[in-house]
């Protein structure tokens, strides 16, 4: 793996980097395609043997041309524009970068983005992505194998209010999951619950969602609470983001410090206005 040293330059690669895919998000109208990259980069994890998951390996030959992957090697080119203006940047933090503004510029949730994830060169074989053709059992099989939960399972489905069935990519009709495919919200919720009314449950792991028990529960949650949702999305898109992933130490530190310098602060400002209280009680 390619070594990633997170200094304040570093920082600062990311967050130009974080306006150049707004930019480009926003001007090309990419979005779907995007998250869907940082999804698929991130989602081979495997938290019994510790391989996969987001490390940039999605831009390997091999690995786009997964048949899970058919037409992503379109969003790897995009990024491309933005690797040549940030060399630093690791592979693995771009796409997630990338996938995290996605959603933001498209209306939805701000998902908390720490860098420093390192590029691996070797990509782990075919089949362990979601299938859509499949239901509920396969879907718990490959979310339970990167450690994640029914709830990461629904709150993350609900991505998919961003973008549309392509036909030469998934075999399924070309049709948006939402009437506005390019703003995210909890209309995929909303759509569900409808039943075929829109023509939505047109997969099977569309359809999971709202014949396993457990999972229509947190579909008609995020159906009437949006909020919910975002709150829910966030967390567990960041837990996709970051499977088989520890931050820097140098940021561990920083954090740990900057909660400290916080917490001095909070206490001396207590201090100052007990202090001040009491001179002017004794003014009085």
């Amino acid at each position: 793996m390619m070594s990633c040293v997170v200094d304040a330059e570093y920082l600062k690669e990311i967050e130009k980097a974080r306006r150049d895919l707004r930019a480009l998000i926003s001007n090309k109208h990419c979005a779907p395609i995007m998250l869907r990259l940082a999804w698929h980069d991130a989602g081979t994890y495997d938290a019994k043997t510790k391989t996969g998951g987001p490390n940039g390996s999605i831009r390997n030959e091999e690995e786009y041309k997964h048949a899970a992957n058919n037409g992503l090697k379109i969003a790897i080119d995009l990024c491309e524009e933005v690797k040549a203006k940030h060399p630093r940047i690791t592979y693995a933090d771009l796409y997630q970068l990338a996938g995290v503004v996605a959603v933001e510029v498209t209306g939805g949730p701000t998902i908390d983005f720490v860098p420093g994830r390192m590029d691996s060169n070797v990509s782990p074989n075919e089949g362990r992505l979601p299938d859509a053709k499949q239901g509920p059992s396969h879907l718990r099989d490959v979310f339970y194998r990167m450690g994640l939960s029914d709830k990461d399972i629904v709150a993350l489905s609900g991505g998919h209010t961003l973008g549309k069935a392509h036909p030469e990519r998934s075999g399924f009709d070309e049709k948006p999951w939402t009437r506005e495919p390019l703003k995210f919200d909890n209309s995929y919720f909303v759509e569900l619950l409808k039943g075929d009314t829109y023509g939505l449950l047109k997969l099977p792991t569309d359809k999971a969602l709202v014949e396993d028990p457990k999972f229509r529960s947190y579909v008609e949650l995020y159906a009437k609470d949006e909020e919910a949702f975002f709150k829910d999305y966030a967390e567990s898109h960041k837990k996709l983001s970051e499977l088989g992933f520890n931050p820097p130490c140098s940021l561990k530190i920083k954090k740990a410090s900057l909660l400290a310098q916080s917490a001095v602060g909070v206490a001396v400002a207590a201090t100052v206005a007990i202090l001040g209280y009491l001179y002017e009680s004794k003014c009085k």
